[in-house]
């Protein structure tokens, strides 16, 4: 082979390469908005019992994601969005239940939380006295 014909080979094989990805977003519909103008947010939720997530086996794990829509596997995940949004992403701040009473039974609940939140990584933890007064933390963040 020439290397004229190498040459045109190795640059139509370097053109495709490099805007082969850009012609899809010329052919998306005219009002949708690119993704990239969203934070993401994604997050995996478990849940177990025991005193911390080093000594427990998660028994219940759930998706969240509220970015650009709510989705994923949470039950309730349009209203988990909205309450994390209301407290900034600080799930310290949810908002405690009023009219709901626990029994002081202790029973460890651990719940983690990792992924991404409006584009800042999130690692949380925390050990809730007994199921009850986990789900009392928000509306429905936790319940799952």
């Amino acid at each position: 082979m020439p290397n004229t014909a190498r040459w045109a080979a190795a640059l139509t094989l370097t053109a495709t390469a490099v805007c082969g990805p850009l012609t899809g977003s010329a052919l998306a519909a005219p009002n949708a908005a690119p993704a990239s103008l969203y934070a993401p947010s994604a997050l995996v939720l478990t849940t177990g019992h025991g005193e911390s997530a080093a000594l427990v086996t998660p028994q219940r794990a759930v998706t969240l994601t509220c970015a650009p829509g709510a989705s994923g596997s949470h039950p309730d995940a349009v209203d988990a969005c909205a309450e994390l949004r209301a407290a900034g992403g600080d799930f310290d701040a949810l908002a405690i239940r009023d009219g709901v009473f626990c029994t002081k039974q202790y029973d460890p609940v651990v719940v983690t939380v990792q992924g991404v939140w409006q584009g800042k990584r999130v690692d949380y933890e925390r050990t809730f006295a007994n199921e009850c007064v986990k789900n009392t933390h928000g509306t429905a963040v936790f319940t799952f």
